[in-house]
């Protein structure tokens, strides 16, 4: 994204808030003219929310002008706003590079990098007793939905294979319990 673009872009968002902080402004001002001239003046009554309110005018007719302006013109008005409001002169740099600073030691790295929990897991079939091979297949086509009893005696004998995935740990603990009741070596990773 080049400088211009960028600079338009910030410009923009300047006149975005500045212009939601004026409306604001004149709506307290002229509340506080209105009651403090006694009512004499006509009260306006607000917008309501979820309806857009009219624009201002007099910044119509600003945005209006700027969005007509071109490239040049948009950066020689960026630079006098800048000097104009006391805004520091930025330099872009691109996304991604962070700015650098002093080097930290790798342990306060590693204790100011949150510690990742894991959330999901996968129970996995290692191996099975042969002696309990029949419970272990009735076990596995009641507790998988939708498999009946020859793809569970498939699935037990293509051992070593995952069971499920993807699940909280208070399940994975049901299911290796449940199954190692059955003769079967389960892991969860």
């Amino acid at each position: 994204m080049s400088i211009t673009r960028i600079t338009i872009n910030h410009l923009r968002q300047t006149i975005n808030r500045s212009s939601a902080f004026t409306r604001m402004f004149e709506a307290r001002f002229q509340s506080t003219a209105a009651a403090a001239s006694g009512g004499a003046e006509k009260l306006v009554a607000p917008v309501p929310e979820g309806v857009d309110k009219p624009p201002n005018p007099k910044l119509d007719n600003i945005v209006n002008s700027i969005a007509s302006l071109n490239l040049l013109e948009v950066s020689e008005l960026s630079s006098l706003l800048k000097k104009k409001l006391n805004l520091p002169e930025t330099a872009f740099a691109p996304v991604g590079f962070a700015a650098a600073g002093p080097a930290k030691p790798a342990e306060d790295e590693e204790e100011a990098a949150p510690k990742k929990v894991q959330t999901s897991f996968k129970v996995k079939l290692v191996k099975f007793d042969d002696k309990q091979k029949v419970a272990l297949i009735k076990e596995i086509k009641n507790l998988l939905e939708g498999m009946n009893l020859v793809q569970a005696k498939k699935f037990v004998e293509s051992a070593p294979t995952l069971v499920k995935e993807d699940i909280p740990k208070d399940e994975a603990d049901k299911l290796k319990e449940a199954l190692t009741k059955v003769g079967a070596v389960i892991e969860i990773e």
